[in-house]
């Protein structure tokens, strides 16, 4: 049976992410998922993502979701549990699966991959807001949405639409564009993105998603075309990201007449895996917000969060101590500029220093 009341969740929690998770299949060995021969279980879902990763970096992380009431289900709720995320809200559907994907390995050169979804008909893509506990949506410091969620169904995006509503005591919501243009069933995707993302306080966008979904090229474009949030994050790849603050404590003075403009590099990683590192940033990003760090400082955490996850095989990664991070979020300028992370960096102790390569 389908349970739709209360799920009697604990107080205020630090954040609440809200989104699909799913089964993934990691490839053995790499080629074409026609050639590979096993493959190894792991979990993915962008807004899961984000909560065992603020989890595992000290903070309090609801999970809230739909999952088949099958073996997958208990993974999932199990794995993301072990991370220290509250599972309490996440709903069983009795007549509709888990989703799974499976993929191969990137090429480092190109990333080139294969993704095979088998998400169709999910429990997950029949959320509404009479089958959420809205109240425990609602109970966080922040509340971590997606586009992702609002593309599984139009239930799913009337959803969004209630919790994006503006509201007295409404959490910060945070907003991450994702857009995916093989779940958009219509040509309607991207102005619903757009209008979804000019409800939030806190957004974060690719610039290549900005650019094939909205046409806009260059990050102040994509700020100007979201007037509303007060933080603006452009994620720029290799190039760092740049993020447009229009918050009440900004500083004055720049040329950009409603906002700051704050752009940092990120460090150079040698990857073993292209995947997750866009929540790993968010996640990083709203660590360093809640504790009400600098811009630069909050950016520097995401670069690490996502580097974490890049340097890993999987969609999750352990983060780097909190000490650790601070100490390489600290850095001048300079050495900033020649940080370098390779593999296993996250369990180093060394000073700042010691983690640099030439």
């Amino acid at each position: 049976m389908t349970i739709t009341g209360p799920c009697n969740a604990p107080d205020v929690v630090d954040v609440v992410a809200l989104g699909e998770s799913m089964v993934t299949f990691l490839p053995s060995r790499p080629g074409r998922l026609a050639d590979v021969p096993s493959f190894e279980r792991a979990i993915g879902g962008a807004e899961s993502n984000v909560a065992c990763t603020v989890a595992a970096a000290g903070h309090t992380a609801r999970w809230i979701s739909r999952v088949g009431d099958d073996g997958f289900g208990d993974h999932l709720i199990e794995a993301i549990g072990s991370y220290g995320v509250d599972v309490a809200c996440v709903r069983r559907d009795p007549e509709r699966p888990t989703g799974v994907y499976f993929r191969t390995a990137g090429d480092r050169a190109t990333d080139a991959h294969e993704v095979a979804y088998y998400r169709a008909g999910s429990a997950a893509s029949v959320m509404s807001t009479g089958s959420v506990d809205m109240e425990a949506a609602r109970a966080g410091r922040v509340l971590h949405l997606s586009g992702i969620t609002a593309a599984l169904s139009g239930d799913c995006l009337d959803l969004l639409w209630e919790l994006t509503e503006a509201r007295p005591g409404r959490p910060l919501v945070s907003f991450d564009v994702n857009f995916r243009p093989g779940l958009w069933a219509d040509t309607d995707g991207p102005r619903v993105l757009l209008d979804l993302a000019r409800r939030a306080d806190l957004v974060f966008v690719g610039a290549d998603e900005a650019r094939d979904a909205w046409g806009l090229v260059g990050a102040r474009a994509v700020a100007e075309a979201l007037p509303e949030p007060e933080l603006v994050i452009v994620k720029q790849g290799r190039g760092g990201a740049l993020a447009f603050d229009r918050s009440p404590g900004a500083p004055d003075g720049t040329e950009d007449a409603d906002s700051v403009a704050t752009h940092v590099r990120a460090p150079r990683v040698d990857i073993v895996a292209a995947v997750g590192a866009g929540d790993a940033f968010a996640a990083g990003f709203l660590s360093a917000t809640l504790r009400a760090l600098p811009v630069r400082d909050r950016i520097r955490h995401g670069h690490l969060m996502a580097a974490a996850v890049l340097t890993a095989p999987g969609d999750l990664a352990a983060p780097p101590a909190r000490d650790h991070a601070d100490r390489l979020t600290a850095l001048d300028e300079r050495a900033w500029e020649t940080l370098r992370l390779g593999p296993g960096w996250t369990q180093a102790e060394q000073a700042p220093e010691e983690v640099r390569t030439p």
